[in-house]
């Protein structure tokens, strides 16, 4: 994720800034190569993993904060042998003393973009380069010195979710899907909720082209007001064999009779039985609207990337 970039470009200038970089990590390491944490002499935002690993990071984070910015270290964790964490795995870090002098490629920064970066003597210079390929670096072998230079895609992948329905159970998916890495896409037929950040209307007789336009990896939740939306959109989403999820909102009763109405349209039984519902993780019961969207979530988070 990039909220590291917001935080660096509010604290950069104000005040001095150390910046934690995974540049790689293997095992069962907390956090994976671009996560950051940026750390001030009494204030640190973002995390590597937590335990000893980023107690041991801060603690460098703040010692180098003495010495000129630009000034870096690159340094190995082997987390069971030198911090005792039970986890394993291996953790490379780059902790650097932000040099706001050299921060002009973070205005135009954001997700999906490369970023290039280059070890000098006492200085890092970093640049974007759209159309840019990632070269991931290992954990093992020599540390990079000066010289060295490396590409990461900014940010992480994330699914697209279509998600049909403004009521309780979508407002609490879209609450809950801010902080995690997915794309949403939010949609209803309904007029009121014009006002609702993120909720795009729809005609009621257009609502199957935006499943029509949802990406081949695209995750699609429906729980609309109407169950006869539900099913035209169900319908037409079991009809792109590439969507990577097909949830909708419902009980066994509900999925029995859309089975049974999908089957008379003449869906294949093999497309039918591409439908979640009841929607996410077995075993919550609870019917709140947050705990059902924390389940479908996890669902979804579920299919991996």
């Amino acid at each position: 994720m990039t909220r590291w970039l917001g935080c660096l470009r509010a604290w950069a200038g104000t005040m001095p800034v150390a910046m934690i970089s995974v540049l790689a990590s293997e095992g069962s390491a907390p956090r994976g190569a671009g996560t950051r944490m940026l750390v001030t002499a009494d204030a640190c935002d973002g995390t590597i993993g937590g335990g000893q690993l980023e107690f041991r990071a801060v603690q460098q984070a703040r010692a180098v904060l003495a010495y000129p910015p630009g000034t870096w270290r690159v340094q190995d964790y082997p987390l069971g042998p030198l911090l005792g964490q039970c986890c394993g795995g291996r953790v490379r870090l780059l902790v650097e003393h932000v040099d706001p002098a050299a921060l002009g490629w973070l205005a135009d920064a954001g997700e999906d973009q490369v970023l290039l970066t280059r070890l000098g003597a006492g200085a890092i210079d970093r640049r974007l380069a759209p159309g840019g390929v990632a070269q991931p670096l290992s954990a093992r072998g020599p540390l990079p010195g000066e010289g060295a230079s490396f590409a990461e895609l900014l940010g992480r992948y994330r699914r697209p979710l279509y998600l049909f329905g403004a009521g309780h159970v979508g407002q609490a998916i879209a609450r809950h899907a801010v902080h995690l890495p997915v794309r949403l896409a939010w949609f209803d037929t309904r007029a009121e909720f014009a006002g609702l950040d993120g909720v795009t209307i729809v005609a009621d007789d257009r609502v199957e082209t935006c499943v029509a336009d949802a990406p081949d990896d695209a995750a699609l939740v429906i729980l609309t007001h109407d169950h006869g939306i539900d099913f035209r959109l169900t319908r037409a989403a079991l009809q792109r064999p590439g969507l990577a999820y097909i949830g909708l909102i419902g009980s066994a009763t509900k999925r029995a009779r859309f089975l049974a109405r999908l089957a008379g349209d003449g869906v294949a039984p093999r497309d039918c039985a591409r439908l979640t519902c009841p929607i996410g993780v077995p075993g919550v019961a609870g019917k709140e609207p947050d705990v059902i969207a924390i389940a479908a979530l996890a669902q979804i988070l579920g299919l991996g990337e």
